[in-house]
């Protein structure tokens, strides 16, 4: 009897050292992620092109002292940059869009009468 008794007592208390461990690790998590995450600077919004080569401007001319005539050379080496992304991003673009078409017509070539609608 008392055998079965500190038996029952053993288990009983490795059941509540498991459950403690569960909880105490979970309020752990859920304190690290709040510290974690709360240390986290908002996201910036996304800048327009305008905005962000003005900031560029500004942030190079503060660190670098840049003189007026630079800044404007930058200004323009910025503008030229970003209009080569800019073609680099429509002719990928375009290349995308007639990859997707001609994926479409190969579709479109073994649907039967009946299903060409309804795609």
């Amino acid at each position: 009897m008392a055998g079965e008794r500190i038996k029952s007592a053993a288990i009983a208390l490795v059941i509540a050292v498991f459950v403690l461990g569960v909880a105490v690790g979970g309020l752990g998590m859920y304190l690290e992620g709040a510290r974690v995450f709360a240390g986290r600077p908002a996201p910036q919004p996304r800048l327009s092109p305008t905005a962000h080569r003005a900031r560029v401007v500004d942030e190079l001319t503060s660190e670098l002292v840049l003189t007026a005539d630079q800044q404007n050379q930058l200004r323009a080496i910025l503008e030229q940059t970003g209009a080569g992304y800019k073609s680099i991003h429509d002719e990928e673009s375009s290349k995308a869009d007639a990859v997707r078409q001609k994926g479409r017509e190969q579709i479109r070539a073994i649907l039967t009468p009946d299903q060409l609608p309804k795609f």
